[in-house]
């Protein structure tokens, strides 16, 4: 049988492609052995007992394949993590030896009572027939779970390179937006305003400022690291990223003053879980970015948690007036969309944006460590 047509037959009985595997992997020893349990040695010494037998068994042992094969898939969606490893493979087995033992009833019945190709199979002699299925059974089962694990290993691999690829990139965007000149003279033009006039916060501003840079260094060079980590050591914990977003406020509200308010509302049993780096700073960027910010229009942003574990951050509207295309300030869509690659590489619910009249939300999931590395 050549690729195509096996394969066609596999689309007709709709298997799954670790069925596949499966299948292949069965049927070349479980149907001659089973064929010669059913008829004994007649089934080696006349070739056309063993093309018939070995054809029936081939055929009745593809019937009870199909649904084995769906109940594996089920079990697989109902348990798909690796950490749930024994309890998938439990299930699978006591799913498997269900459907086994009423299909293997049903085909011993009919080779005790018509006794096709001279069956020698006796009520007696099923034991050893059942005894032999048990043994595939468990190598089925093994099968199955070896194939499913590889390729969740194979996947979380490329997830993994993938979240550092998309993190490298969100970072280095990060980066570029502080030691753009722009930034830069922006926070020099105040600490010079400071330094004659206010001598101490001038020393607080370039603490601040020097909190910033570093962070962002951090960052960025324990993501080009060649040392193996998992995606837990891609994120960060919330506690950090407002520490981090405390001294990034700093750097602003000396520049804009009353015209710039930031509230920061966090329950402190979520200060530990995770989130990308940096995703705080990209959104309060973006909200300096693209609104007017005076003191007789202060641009207010908070930051809460919820109580079903997630981050809010939002900011009232007040759109800058484009005077030209030159001036136009960029969309976000490239940033959130940023965010959003991160969470589905974490296989994690994806932020919520919500875009109004009054006020631009964005609601980002925060993830415990352990669901993490499930």
């Amino acid at each position: 049988m050549n690729r195509i047509a096996f394969d066609r037959i596999c689309s007709v009985l709709r298997l799954t492609a670790r069925g596949r595997w499966s299948y292949v992997l069965l049927i070349p020893w479980f149907v001659p052995t089973l064929s010669y349990l059913a008829v004994g040695p007649s089934y080696l010494q006349d070739w056309q007992v063993f093309l018939g037998v070995t054809s029936l068994v081939w055929l009745l042992t593809t019937i009870a394949f199909i649904p084995h094969d769906w109940a594996a898939d089920a079990v697989v969606r109902k348990y798909p993590e690796l950490h749930q490893t024994i309890i998938r493979a439990a299930t699978m087995a006591l799913a498997f030896t269900g459907l086994s033992a009423f299909f293997l009833s049903l085909y011993a019945w009919f080779f005790i009572h018509f006794h096709p190709f001279g069956s020698k199979l006796t009520t007696d002699s099923l034991v050893s027939v059942y005894g032999f299925d048990l043994i595939a059974i468990l190598l089925l089962v093994g099968i199955n779970e070896t194939s499913y694990s590889l390729n969740r290993w194979q996947q979380h691999q490329v997830n993994k390179e993938k979240l550092k690829k998309e993190n490298l990139q969100g970072k280095l965007q990060g980066l570029k937006s502080q030691v753009n000149p722009h930034f830069l003279f922006n926070s020099l033009n105040s600490l010079s305003s400071l330094i004659a006039d206010e001598p101490k916060r001038a020393e607080q501003f370039v603490d601040q400022m020097a909190r910033v840079y570093r962070y962002m260094l951090q960052t960025n060079r324990s993501s080009g690291d060649d040392v193996s980590t998992d995606e837990s050591d891609e994120l960060t914990t919330l506690d950090v990223e407002l520490g981090f977003i405390d001294s990034y406020y700093h750097l602003l509200k000396t520049r804009h003053g009353d015209g710039l308010h930031l509230s920061v509302q966090v329950d402190d049993y979520y200060r530990q879980h995770r989130l990308p780096p940096l995703t705080l700073q990209l959104l309060v960027e973006n909200a300096v970015k693209h609104n007017v910010i005076l003191a007789s229009r202060p641009l207010r942003i908070e930051i809460m948690t919820t109580s079903d574990g997630c981050l809010l951050v939002s900011n009232n509207i007040q759109k800058k007036a484009a005077r030209s295309e030159l001036v136009r300030v960029d969309s976000t869509q490239v940033g959130l969309a940023n965010i959003r690659a991160k969470y589905q590489l974490l296989a994690q619910s994806e932020p919520i944006i919500k875009p109004g009249p009054d006020s631009f939300t964005v609601i980002l999931p925060l993830l415990q460590k352990a669901l993490i590395n499930a």
